[in-house]
Protein backbone atom coordinates (compact mmCIF):
# COMPACT_ATOMS: atom_id res chain seq x y z
CA UNK A 1 0.00 0.00 0.00
CA UNK A 2 1.34 3.36 -0.71
CA UNK A 3 1.21 6.29 1.23
CA UNK A 4 -1.73 8.93 1.28
CA UNK A 5 -1.41 11.59 -1.14
CA UNK A 6 -2.07 14.69 1.11
CA UNK A 7 0.04 17.73 1.16
CA UNK A 8 2.73 18.73 3.54
CA UNK A 9 0.25 21.34 5.16
CA UNK A 10 -3.16 18.98 5.68
CA UNK A 11 -0.89 16.02 7.08
CA UNK A 12 0.70 18.05 9.38
CA UNK A 13 -2.90 19.53 10.46
CA UNK A 14 -4.63 16.35 10.49
CA UNK A 15 -1.98 14.77 12.51
CA UNK A 16 -2.27 17.64 15.67
CA UNK A 17 -6.41 17.47 15.30
CA UNK A 18 -6.21 13.29 15.24
CA UNK A 19 -3.20 13.38 17.88
CA UNK A 20 -1.87 10.64 15.47
CA UNK A 21 2.48 10.62 14.87
CA UNK A 22 2.37 11.92 11.27
CA UNK A 23 4.33 8.72 9.94
CA UNK A 24 1.53 7.01 10.91
CA UNK A 25 -0.91 9.24 9.32
CA UNK A 26 0.72 8.74 6.08
CA UNK A 27 0.14 5.04 6.05
CA UNK A 28 -2.93 4.55 7.60
CA UNK A 29 -5.40 3.10 5.54
CA UNK A 30 -7.96 5.04 3.83
CA UNK A 31 -10.79 4.10 4.90
CA UNK A 32 -9.23 4.07 8.83
CA UNK A 33 -8.63 7.53 7.82
CA UNK A 34 -12.18 8.71 6.40
CA UNK A 35 -13.42 7.05 9.81
CA UNK A 36 -11.82 9.21 12.10
CA UNK A 37 -12.56 11.90 10.18
CA UNK A 38 -15.77 11.03 10.30
CA UNK A 39 -15.42 10.89 14.19
CA UNK A 40 -13.37 14.16 14.73
CA UNK A 41 -16.60 15.70 12.80
CA UNK A 42 -18.71 14.46 14.91
CA UNK A 43 -17.66 15.38 17.95
CA UNK A 44 -17.21 18.86 16.85
CA UNK A 45 -20.79 19.30 15.94
CA UNK A 46 -21.83 18.37 19.07
CA UNK A 47 -19.37 20.57 20.96
CA UNK A 48 -20.79 23.54 18.84
CA UNK A 49 -24.42 22.93 19.46
CA UNK A 50 -24.23 21.98 23.23
CA UNK A 51 -22.46 25.68 22.57
CA UNK A 52 -25.48 26.83 20.87
CA UNK A 53 -27.86 25.55 23.25
CA UNK A 54 -25.91 27.19 25.93
CA UNK A 55 -25.51 30.60 24.44
CA UNK A 56 -29.36 30.24 23.92
CA UNK A 57 -29.89 29.67 27.28
CA UNK A 58 -28.72 32.33 28.61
Amino acid sequence: MKPLQLSADTAVELSKRLNVPLEQLMHMPRHILIQKLVELESEQSKSSSAEDTSSQDK
